[in-house]
């Protein structure tokens, strides 16, 4: 009997483009209530995903990228993650997250959704961070 790769098929799409179309071992996913890892032959899966870092663990090695929420599905061993935005390391300058986050913390809300998007654009600017080093 063949041996089975531990492996699985992974696609992070965005409205513009696909943004990473790989065969993954692992990958961990920023869920709106803490992170998720998925592994191969995973349950049916469909979760909403928050503001964060998801990693991807290949045979070539490691990736991981800034995301901007969405959905992620896991269903046959194909995991499909759409967000809104995705950034690898190289996409992002440093000075330019660094200035983001000080904006991001120095904007005012004075409402529910401007403590909201307040909110997101501190994690957005801190998981782009997290990615560029």
């Amino acid at each position: 009997m063949a041996k089975k790769e531990p492996t699985f098929h992974c696609k992070v799409v965005t409205p513009e483009r696909v943004v990473l179309d790989t065969t993954a071992e692992f990958v961990a996913l920023p869920a709106w209530d803490g992170e998720m890892g998925v592994l191969r032959d995973r349950a049916p899966l469909m979760v909403k995903l928050g503001i964060g870092v998801l990693r991807v663990t290949t045979t070539e090695g490691k990736q991981q990228m800034a995301i901007d929420g969405g959905f992620a599905e896991m269903v046959d061993n194909q995991l499909s993650v759409l967000t809104e935005g995705a950034h690898f390391a190289d996409d992002l300058d440093r000075e330019e997250v660094k200035a983001a986050l000080t904006a991001a913390q120095a904007m005012e809300a004075h409402s529910p959704a401007g403590v909201a998007q307040r909110t997101d654009a501190i994690a957005r600017a801190k998981a782009q961070l997290k990615v560029v080093g």
